[in-house]
């Protein structure tokens, strides 16, 4: 049965986004709070660290080179050093309340990015599509916590969750990047972890990190759990697919507000593991920017 296992001596304090860089062989992940990208050679062990001034939710990598950053006070294009060269747009959150969080690159290109809305009062989180002209559009309202965004082989679906209120949500998407309706794809009990963040394979299953949940699990298209592996932290954030062969899993993980206690108990947690699993993952399409 395969494992998770530690993938190298580091500790972070709220890894996320981990990306497979299939181009440079490189894993790449932000530590949100720290406000960092990070990079790391599996062949070598090369890590290497960028600093931002701001919290970084997620990025994606662009066909020209460089970054698309989702970061708290809205979104940019930075170099491959890591150096702004653009705002795109503003958060349309209240920057002060509500930071950018988790989103990804569609088959087309498109950047997508969500808001976590920090008060908790309300479903005030927002889902943006960034397009290849980079013209920003709101297309997703009545989220907490954006997370968990993935798209089907067949372009026909987005699929994405909201970690605090324990959803799954999976919405039809056509050749534009328009939205259909959304559909609840699958709700988890109280208690037992929330579905974090998420990747597909290549057979149309659904992986995601159970966030206070001790474990992965692998969904199938009808929303029935198939596999689950369990991993010595309290709280995975994310998994992606990378390697040659597309056949090795990252998964990322947090030691956010834990305290002391949990953390000698668990002294793993913000690590990131890795393992071999029997099916490929889909290769993280590139931003593709036509300015």
């Amino acid at each position: 049965m395969n494992k998770p296992e530690v993938l190298f001596d580091y500790i972070g304090h709220l890894p996320e986004c981990p990306t497979w860089d299939s181009a440079q062989q490189k894993l790449l992940w932000t530590d949100i709070i720290e406000q960092e990208i990070h990079s790391l050679d599996p062949a070598t062990g090369e890590h290497s660290v960028l600093n931002f001034d701001e919290e970084v939710g997620c990025f994606g990598l662009r066909d020209k080179g460089g970054f698309i950053l989702a970061m708290r006070t809205g979104i940019f294009l930075a170099d491959a050093n890591g150096k702004i060269e653009s705002r795109v747009c503003e958060n349309p959150n209240n920057p002060l309340v509500a930071r950018f969080n988790d989103g990804g690159v569609d088959q087309d290109g498109r950047f997508f990015a969500g808001t976590y809305w920090g008060p908790r009062s309300f479903n005030g989180a927002m889902l943006m599509r960034i397009d290849a002209d980079l013209t920003p559009k709101v297309v997703q309202c009545d989220i907490l916590g954006a997370n968990g965004l993935a798209f089907s082989a067949d372009k026909q679906w987005m699929y994405n969750t909201d970690t605090p209120n324990h959803v799954m949500y999976r919405t039809p998407i056509d050749a534009d990047g328009e939205l259909g309706m959304r559909e609840v794809f699958k709700r988890f009990p109280q208690g037992n972890g929330r579905p974090d963040g998420g990747a597909m394979d290549v057979e149309g299953c659904y992986w995601t990190a159970l966030f206070d949940g001790h474990r992965i699990a692998r969904i199938s298209p009808t929303g029935e759990v198939l596999e689950e592996y369990q991993l010595p932290v309290r709280c995975p954030t994310m998994v992606c697919f990378g390697g040659d062969d597309m056949k090795t899993l990252y998964i990322t993980t947090t030691r956010e507000n834990m305290d002391e206690a949990e953390l000698a108990e668990k002294p793993l947690s913000g690590s990131i593991f890795t393992m071999r699993t029997d099916v490929a993952g889909m290769v993280k399409p590139t931003f593709k920017e036509n300015k």
